[in-house]
């Protein structure tokens, strides 16, 4: 929040991987920051057999997404630490040095492996981490449960709240849905797209802001930001007001306002 107000954010939403942890510290943050806050989530999900993200806005965390995030980080951690242990097998990593990295409370995830690799040395960052010891196709990687992308939206929508899916079009992550995956996706009630976003390339945001007129949806952008671990930047792709308005009006919760 603090880091938001430095940037000149007046307006940020909270989205953590499956989780809703932090709510409470930001809420205490939004007067001493003069920062508005959108709280919300970023759901793991599946369509059609591939990872899908679905960001959630404003929706009440005591409405079935609380269980939820309870149920899916316990698998979550699971997950890890097969992985880890195949890993550590390999003189790699151990499940330790995870934790170390990761902190109390947290929501136990790739990113935290891949910021333990590179403390250890074995990658020279995030991005290389997933590139190859964390991607899919790597012999260290182990899937878990996530909710088929109708559950999810189903879950944001019967909280309140209002659910966008998260850079479809992410080339960069080796997960980029097709077009027809896309419209697909839409007819399962989802509100809106995110169309500026780092890992959608430009030409796709381009076709991503089309569908989003002819289908009158929300269009968002966000930075995505995850701290020092990533390249994105705060700021760097934002939400305009109108779009804003947009989800403020149709959600059910309040935005937390300094």
């Amino acid at each position: 929040m603090a880091e938001a107000a430095s940037v000149g954010i007046d307006v940020l939403g909270l989205t953590d991987h499956d989780t809703v942890a932090g709510y409470d510290e930001a809420i205490a943050a939004v007067p001493e920051t003069g920062v508005s806050l959108v709280r919300g989530i970023e759901m793991s999900a599946r369509h059609e057999h591939r990872s899908v993200h679905l960001l959630g806005y404003l929706f009440d965390p005591a409405e079935g997404i609380g269980e939820h995030c309870v149920r899916l980080r316990a698998e979550r951690a699971d997950r890890l630490y097969r992985m880890v242990e195949a890993m550590d097998a390999d003189g790699l990593l151990t499940w330790g040095e995870v934790l170390d990295v990761a902190g109390q409370d947290a929501t136990l995830g790739r990113p935290h492996v891949a910021d333990a690799l590179q403390a250890r040395g074995v990658v020279a960052s995030r991005d290389e981490a997933f590139a190859t010891l964390l991607s899919a196709r790597s012999p260290y990687y182990r899937p878990y449960r996530a909710p088929d992308l109708r559950e999810a939206v189903n879950l944001v929508h019967d909280a309140g709240g209002v659910a966008i899916w998260a850079h479809p079009r992410a080339v960069a992550r080796g997960g980029a849905h097709s077009w027809e995956s896309i419209i697909y996706g839409l007819d399962l009630g989802i509100d809106g797209l995110e169309v500026d976003h780092r890992d959608n390339p430009p030409e796709d945001r381009r076709v991503l802001a089309d569908i989003v007129t002819e289908r009158q949806l929300i269009r968002t952008g966000a930075s995505d930001y995850h701290g020092s671990g990533k390249l994105n930047r705060l700021g760097e792709h934002t939400t305009s007001p109108e779009m804003f308005e947009k989800i403020a009006y149709k959600a059910s919760m309040e935005v937390i306002n300094p």
